[in-house]
């Protein structure tokens, strides 16, 4: 009985001991197996702060985590002296004042990096700092060649006071106010559906070595949109620039990488230095392949807009009613341009100060409200819904939705060309 009784009583205790025990093995292993996910692996976040999961990249938790203060950082575009060039710089430097000192930005200084050699007509207009372009016959008639030279010769000779750095590009458009989406040593970089590293390991490995990892460490990214601290850019940009050259050099990956060969440099350039970007999804949209514009950040406007006059898309053909920047090589686009074809509601490019159901009315009726809110889109699953209800309703508007959905892209894109021609002084000037 009394071997039984302190049997009884010494049981709870060493239950409690081997509970504990095991609770603490648990904790243990879980931190190991957490914390090896988060070195290993970088995340995809949106401007909500949603998290994407990505198969290359993701990001550490610890920074993800990390509250941090205001960290503006500098705009720097590469450019020529070219009117093509000038007149999609004035329009982006027109924006970028709209867009810099309202809530929720971080742009601070702007530089066109000129790369022509010689000051031009918009010195006094546009922040400007001038380097040399590549000798003569080096860039082989590949212009954009000269954009990682431009950056090197930028950072040497220019005294810039923030510690991050913007690359964006002339045909960039700022549609709201845009934040530092970097994090710390985690550059930020928008994917490109056509850079794919592991569909080009054999060219890659001409200049990505195979000590230097798995392909898939070279980031499916080029050099814009970038959000980078400028020590990290002042180790990659040399880099970048004799990679470019390598691969200009080489015949093979210069035919395969055509346009996009610089883009690949810049990606092989920074996984070299051991550099991974966070990528983005939400920093850039590109008309017309894009179909909303949520909560996005940048317009480019590098593809050709091409539309029937019912609205339809035409894809690679000339439309009856098109925007392409190509259109406009010798000199900037006329004022007030041309908006898509009729039919394109107003309440979808705008929402309103008002409850969803006047929405639906809105869509329906195609009456403008007195109060929209600037740059603020209904998402596509609103549109859905709106397409949903009036499917239900009976109302023949239903089958254009899904045509709405691109051109309300079409209509906010020329709008905002439209409202920086018609505000930049002397336009017309080359």
């Amino acid at each position: 009985m009394i071997s039984r009784k302190n049997m009884g009583s010494a049981s709870p205790l060493l239950l409690i001991t081997l509970v504990l025990g095991v609770c603490f093995a648990t904790y243990n292993l879980v931190a190991m197996v957490m914390h090896n996910r988060s070195i290993s692996k970088l995340t995809i976040y949106n401007s909500d702060g949603g998290i994407f999961v990505d198969p290359i990249i993701k990001m550490p938790e610890s920074v993800r985590k990390l509250k941090r203060a205001k960290m503006p950082f500098h705009v720097a575009l590469t450019a020529t002296d070219a009117p093509y060039s000038k007149w999609q710089c004035r329009i982006m430097y027109y924006w970028y004042k709209k867009q810099k000192d309202l809530p929720g930005s971080e742009m601070g200084g702007f530089t066109r990096i000129l790369h022509s050699g010689n000051p031009d007509n918009l010195m006094n207009e546009i922040p400007t700092v001038i380097v040399d372009p590549l000798p003569a016959g080096l860039d082989r008639g590949y212009i954009v060649l000269n954009r990682p030279w431009a950056f090197v010769q930028w950072l040497e000779k220019a005294t810039i006071e923030e510690e991050y750095v913007l690359m964006a590009e002339p045909d960039h458009i700022f549609i709201t106010p845009l934040p530092n989406l970097a994090h710390g040593g985690y550059p930020a970089a928008f994917p490109f559906f056509y850079i794919k590293p592991d569909q080009n390991e054999k060219l890659l490995r001409k200049f990505f070595p195979e000590e230097m990892g798995p392909v898939t460490n070279i980031d499916p990214i080029g050099n814009s949109p970038v959000i980078i601290k400028k020590e990290l850019l002042e180790k990659i940009s040399p880099t970048w620039m004799n990679v470019s050259l390598k691969m200009k050099d080489d015949p093979e990956t210069d035919k395969t990488f055509g346009w996009v060969l610089e883009m690949y440099a810049y990606a092989v350039a920074s996984a070299l230095h051991g550099v991974q970007h966070v990528l983005q999804k939400d920093f850039m949209l590109q008309p017309p392949w894009d179909l909303e514009i949520g909560k996005k950040y940048i317009i480019h406007y590098t593809y050709g807009c091409d539309y029937n006059m019912k609205g339809e898309l035409t894809y690679g053909k000339i439309g009856e009613w098109r925007f392409d920047k190509r259109s406009f090589l010798q000199g900037p686009p006329p004022r007030n341009l041309p908006l898509p074809p009729p039919g394109v509601p107003e309440s979808v490019v705008r929402i309103y100060k008002y409850k969803f159901e006047t929405v639906f009315v809105l869509l329906v009726t195609m009456v403008r409200s007195a109060e929209p809110i600037r740059h603020t889109f209904l998402s596509l699953t609103q549109l859905k819904q709106v397409e949903t209800y009036i499917a239900h309703l009976g109302s023949t508007f239903h089958p254009r939705f899904h045509v709405l959905e691109l051109l309300c892209l079409q209509v906010t894109l020329v709008k905002m060309v439209n409202e920086a021609t018609a505000n930049i002084p002397n336009w017309n000037a080359e």
